[in-house]
């Protein structure tokens, strides 16, 4: 994929009906009626930098369904124009961002981010503005707690710790693990605090947490005080980065018992990072699969590969699509682009999506189904299907 810092799509018709990018917007954020006029939509993600493959992924989701309403004609007899930014996946990157969005672009509302860190970091500037901002899968229960202006079309950590702490008590019949997360990252640390409480909770034993920091790359002095534990499984609730390098070391060490995590794990990365073989007998729950045997999600499976040069979508690239879909399907609903409206209306989400039935709950999270996948002969396999 391209990479790039900004740039607004549009379908050749509404470019060539405009002449130019529409930019008289009232002070509200909504766009100026009239003919030709767009819907501006902000979408912030990190294209480059540690979690690129994330920003990158969600974002091809969110440009296809983009293009996929232009083509009928856009909504409320209006195209839209997804003004996108990379935050690079730089602390500071995403307020600057939104508040660009908010003060210069005028848009009506903001996707993003996959990282709760970095939804958390501009959820109070949209929140402070009156403008919605729907996260395709920040996990972190805080980000919707910052206000009424924050959606996710995602599950939550606390179901996320849950589900991982049974797959690791009845499936993998462990009764000692190990924690090893990333003391810098909110989602981390708030999957580690899940998994443990609920883990615990069936009547296993947490032997340690050891601790590790985005960007390491040496983890051999954690992995050998947890070699030494002899834990029945690892939980390290981290981002594909640091976990392909932890799966990595911990199997040259010959630790050997299962390793898992959640949806931090899910890039192509993953594997080329850690390699096929040292990822075997490992396990990560994320929100969607390839395989899912939906009419939607088979549908949204040909489109992508079909756009995108045959590569098959992940669970960013589906949740990616959904909330822009969301987004979507409120407007419709308000039957106006004010953002107040909007919120209301988001408020009222519940639609069928690729990943899934949506339905928001009062405090505006998603209550849905999760899979598990494994790796075999260097790919992702579907593993099962858990249910909330």
């Amino acid at each position: 994929m391209k990479l790039f810092t900004r740039k607004s799509f549009l379908t050749l018709g509404a470019l060539a009906a405009t002449g130019a990018l529409m930019t008289g917007c009232g002070g509200s954020g909504a766009p100026e009626a009239g003919v030709g006029a767009t819907i501006k939509i902000g979408e912030y993600a990190s294209l480059t930098g540690s979690e690129a493959a994330f920003g990158q992924s969600s974002h091809k989701g969110t440009e296809l369904l983009v293009e996929e309403i232009n083509k009928t004609g856009g909504v409320l007899g209006k195209k839209l124009e997804l003004i996108v930014e990379d935050n690079q996946s730089k602390a500071g990157e995403s307020a600057t961002i939104v508040k660009k969005f908010i003060s210069r672009d005028k848009v009506v509302a903001i996707l993003g981010e996959v990282a709760s860190g970095r939804s958390l970091e501009a959820g109070p500037i949209c929140q402070t503005a009156g403008i919605p901002m729907v996260s395709p899968s920040s996990t972190n229960p805080k980000v919707t707690e910052i206000g009424d202006y924050v959606f996710r079309v995602c599950f939550i950590d606390p179901f996320q710790g849950k589900l991982l702490a049974e797959f690791a008590t009845k499936t993998l019949k462990a009764k000692k693990a190990v924690i090893l997360s990333d003391v810098s990252a909110a989602y981390s640390v708030g999957l580690a605090s899940f998994f443990k409480e609920a883990f615990t909770a069936t009547g296993g034993t947490i032997l340690a947490e050891q601790k590790y920091a985005s960007k390491d790359k040496d983890f051999k002095a954690q992995l050998t005080a947890i070699k030494a534990m002899n834990p029945d499984v690892i939980c390290v609730p981290g981002y594909y980065t640091e976990v392909g390098l932890i799966v990595k070391q911990a199997r040259d060490l010959g630790i050997m018992v299962p390793i898992f995590g959640g949806d931090g794990w899910e890039a192509p990365e993953l594997i080329q990072i850690a390699g096929g073989e040292a990822l075997k007998n490992t396990f990560y729950s994320t929100h969607f699969s390839p395989a899912q045997d939906s009419p939607m999600a088979k549908k949204f499976v040909e489109a992508f590969k079909a756009k995108y040069a045959g590569e098959v979508p992940d669970a960013m690239a589906a949740l990616g699509y959904d909330s822009a879909l969301a987004l979507v399907e409120a407007i419709k609903k308000a039957g106006s682009t004010e953002p107040a409206k909007l919120r209301d209306a988001l408020k009222t989400t519940d639609f069928v999506g690729v990943t899934g039935r949506t339905k928001l709950d009062a405090k505006r999270d998603a209550t849905k189904p999760a899979v598990i996948i494994t790796t075999e002969g260097g790919a992702f396999k579907f593993l099962q299907t858990v249910e909330p």
